[in-house]
C-alpha cells in the first residue's frame, strides 16, 4: 500500500490545510489496456470538507497521457487557424465534423511545445516560431489524468511550409485548414459558436489582449 501527501489547490491558506491531508492507494489495477488504458483504484483520502476520512473509495481513471493544442494566429493577414475533421466521439451528440484547435498527444519523452510544433506541421502545415503558453491543467479531474497545455501560436504568412498537409494518412487522419479572420473569429467565440473547449479558452484569452498579434502599421 501506498500513503502519499498531496497539497490541494494553491492559495497559501489552502496549502496549509493540505498539509495535513493524507491518500492512502489500497490497491490499482489495469482493467482495460488498448492504446490508452483504464486503471481501477481503490483508495482513502482524508474529508476536504469537514472532518474525517472516507475509506475503500473507488474510481476508474482514463489514461490517455498529456496533449497540447494551439491557436495558430497569421500575424501578417491577422488570420486564425484552425482544424476541421471528424471526431466520432462527437458523432452521437453533435457535431461529428468539429472546428478544434491543432492539438495532438504528447508522446512519452516529447514535451508539450515539442508536440504542438509537430502536430502543426502534420496537421495543417505550418512550422512554429515562438510560442506562448497560455494555460495548463487537467481535462477531467473526475475522471481521468490527462493535462492539456495550451498555446498562441503565431506565425507568418511564409511559416505555411506544407500547404497540402491533412494529417497522417498512416492514422487515417484527414485534417482540412481552416481560416477565419481575427474579426470573425472573436465574434464567433463571443456568440459560443465553437463546440470545441480549446479553442473556447484560447479564442477568450485572445479576446482580453486586443493588441496581441496585431500587423503593424506600414
Amino acid at each position: 500500500m501506498a500513503t502519499t501527501k498531496r497539497p490541494a489547490g494553491k492559495p497559501a491558506a489552502a496549502k496549509r490545510a493540505a498539509k495535513t491531508r493524507t491518500v492512502e492507494i489500497k490497491s490499482k489495477k489495469t482493467v482495460f489496456k488498448g492504446r490508452y488504458k483504464i486503471d481501477e483504484y481503490v483508495f482513502d483520502f482524508d474529508r476536504a470538507a469537514g472532518k474525517g476520512r472516507l475509506t475503500d473509495a473507488t474510481r476508474l481513471v482514463f489514461e490517455r497521457g498529456d496533449s497540447a493544442a494551439a491557436l495558430i494566429h497569421d500575424v501578417e493577414r491577422d488570420v486564425i487557424v484552425l482544424a476541421e475533421q471528424f471526431r466520432i466521439a462527437t458523432h452521437d451528440k453533435g457535431p461529428g465534423y468539429i472546428l478544434e484547435a491543432i492539438a495532438g498527444s504528447v508522446e512519452e519523452d516529447e514535451e508539450p511545445e515539442d508536440c504542438i510544433r509537430r502536430e502543426m506541421l502534420e496537421e495543417v502545415g505550418y512550422r512554429a516560431d515562438a510560442l506562448t503558453l497560455v494555460s495548463n491543467g487537467y481535462v477531467s479531474p473526475g475522471s481521468s489524468s490527462e493535462r492539456i497545455f495550451l498555446y498562441y501560436a503565431p506565425v507568418n504568412t511564409d511559416d505555411l511550409v506544407d500547404p497540402k498537409a491533412s494529417g497522417l494518412a498512416a492514422e487515417k487522419e484527414d485534417v482540412r485548414r481552416v481560416e477565419f479572420t481575427r474579426e470573425d473569429f472573436l465574434a464567433r467565440v463571443d456568440a459560443a459558436f465553437f463546440d470545441d473547449a480549446k479553442v473556447m479558452t484560447l479564442g477568450f484569452w485572445l479576446m482580453a489582449q486586443p493588441r496581441q498579434g496585431k500587423p503593424k502599421k506600414r
